[in-house]
């Protein structure tokens, strides 16, 4: 009767003996021995290779000892079958499976251990084709090594357990890069492709090299290697992007005039470019070809209209002269020089609405390799000598036509001392890199600079679609006199500069539409006095 209920006598699990033990002592003497059993990684092999050894971690994969359904299977005999010595045996150990966590153990292990298919591809690097081989992969078949996992768990006779693999062969085999390397990739990078215009004036010619950079082969849904064409990064290549610009024709704008007061038009003329979007389409279908005429093909090309044409001036609003400027100057081969380059380089300048104009981007650099020469220029507030020396009675006399036609007047800057020639608080001078001549075109028309010199003056005047009736200047008195001072100058390039004073000026630039002053502005303008400088083989 001691021993009712008890566990009989001999029973053991995994090894560890729980005979005649009550059920509670049982569970908590497996709990303690078989601590390391349960958490023992779960050895699996993946595929045929016995070498291809994975271990699972069963608290990961949702494997766990139930000991208390263990010990519930246990046999208790009753008083008889102890007494004739019935007893126990080895107990197989319940185990718990959580199958989604298994799933989800099993599909991690299997991102490392499938071998991937290799399907056959056919690439190009530096004007070569290269070739990948195709290869066979496994993948583990997770669904049927769900149960293989709970088998082996805590069971050593069943370690370890070989896992289902599924084979998967590519689907684009030997058989398609062969041919494919055949009938496309070796005449792809057997030379060049060449594009010639319609008219035979251009032609662009594509290297191997150039080709292969913007060119794959791609699989279809059977495995069949089709040629893919990038027509975007080819046009976009930096060494396709030249070829083109020389294979391009830039249009030619017409040029206005005033005859009788009225604006004319002549000249001008369509260019043309390639027209990238259809590259693709042109280079394409010759790839596949051999020798080079065959590889040869039109060059797609478009018009390009000109901004300004006999047809379209008017409609720009170019329709009469809105202001018109003369600065006159004292002749010397460095001035006739200097204003007529400048002058050349404005003429027929088009300003659509809202654009800003400038100067220095206009003329650019005055150096020797833009057509200017060493002359006078105001530097320290002494004359001294420069390149491009006299370009300020050209940037005074476009100040005033932009004065006059009553544009917005985004940049200027005045001469450091008054220069007679000039208008009072009234002119403009410029320097590269510092100092630059800029209006914005608020007229709502496009404007049309002409620009002329000859031995002794320069004229600009802009042409467009007059917004005021009259633009007017109003200069004040000068105030802040101060008288110049006499200074010795030094050097060999000293330039001698009579006195005068400097001042304060104002001027009124005054807007009348319909006899009625609309809108005024106010330029202010300091003047340094302009030292006497005596150079010393004058003295």
């Amino acid at each position: 009767m001691l021993w009712g209920g008890r566990i009989a006598a001999g029973t053991t699990v995994l090894g560890v003996d729980i005979g005649g033990l009550s059920d509670e002592a049982a569970r908590e003497r497996l709990n303690a021995e078989l601590s390391e059993e349960r958490l023992a990684p779960v050895p699996v092999l993946i595929g045929e290779a016995d070498e291809n050894v994975y271990e699972v971690d069963p608290e990961e994969a949702g494997l766990l000892l139930d000991v208390s359904a263990t010990v519930e299977r246990a046999d208790r005999p009753g008083l008889l079958s102890r007494l004739l010595g019935i007893g126990g045996g080895a107990l197989d150990p319940v185990v718990v499976q959580h199958e989604e966590r298994s799933e989800a153990a099993l599909t991690d292990l299997a991102e490392s251990a499938d071998a991937a298919v290799t399907e056959g591809e056919v690439g190009f690097e530096d004007g070569q084709v290269r070739i990948t081989e195709p290869a066979a992969g496994t993948a583990l078949d997770v669904e049927r090594s769900v149960d293989l996992l709970r088998a082996a768990y805590l069971n050593e006779e069943a370690q370890p357990v070989r896992l289902p693999v599924s084979l998967a062969e590519p689907l684009t085999d030997e058989d398609e890069v062969a041919r494919a390397v055949e009938e496309f990739a070796e005449p792809a990078m057997s030379g060049p492709v060449t594009l010639v215009s319609e008219d035979g004036t251009a032609r662009v010619s594509l290297g191997p090299e150039v080709l292969g950079d913007h060119l794959a082969m791609e699989p279809d849904e059977e495995g069949r290697l089709e040629p893919r064409l990038d027509a975007e990064g080819l046009v976009e290549d930096d060494r396709v992007v030249p070829l083109f610009e020389d294979a391009s024709v830039e249009p030619t704008d017409a040029t206005l005039s005033l005859d009788g007061g009225s604006v004319v038009a002549s000249g001008g003329a369509e260019g043309s470019r390639v027209a990238v979007d259809e590259v693709g389409d042109a280079v394409l279908p010759l790839l596949d070809r051999s020798g080079e005429r065959a590889r040869m093909g039109l060059l797609p090309t478009e018009t390009v209209e000109p901004d300004l044409s006999e047809e379209n001036y008017r409609d720009l609003g170019l329709v009469e002269e809105i202001s018109s400027f003369t600065v006159e100057f004292e002749p010397a081969p460095y001035r006739i020089t200097n204003i007529g380059r400048a002058a050349q380089l404005i003429n027929g300048s088009l300003v659509l609405p809202d654009e800003e104009w400038s100067f220095n981007g206009t003329v650019g650099e005055r150096t020797e390799e833009n057509g200017f020469v060493e002359g006078v220029i105001i530097l320290d507030d002494q004359y001294q000598t420069a390149q491009g020396g006299g370009v300020s009675a050209v940037a005074t006399t476009v100040f005033n036509a932009m004065f006059f036609a009553g544009v917005e007047i985004v940049e200027y800057g005045a001469h450091s001392f008054y220069i007679e020639r000039y208008p009072e608080g009234r002119e403009a001078t410029v320097a590269w890199g510092s100092l630059d001549l800029r209006f914005r075109n608020d007229s709502g028309n496009a404007i049309y600079v002409l620009a002329s010199a000859d031995n002794d003056s320069v004229t600009v005047t802009f042409l467009g679609t007059r917004r005021f009736d009259e633009v007017r200047s109003e200069t004040g008195q000068r105030e802040n006199i101060e008288e110049p001072e006499r200074r010795e100058g030094e050097g060999e390039d000293c330039v001698p500069q009579p006195p005068l004073e400097g001042f304060d000026v104002a001027v009124e630039r005054i807007f009348v539409r319909d006899g009625a002053e609309v809108d005024r502005e106010t330029f202010e303008t300091h003047y340094v006095p302009r030292d006497e400088i005596v150079c010393p083989d004058e003295e």
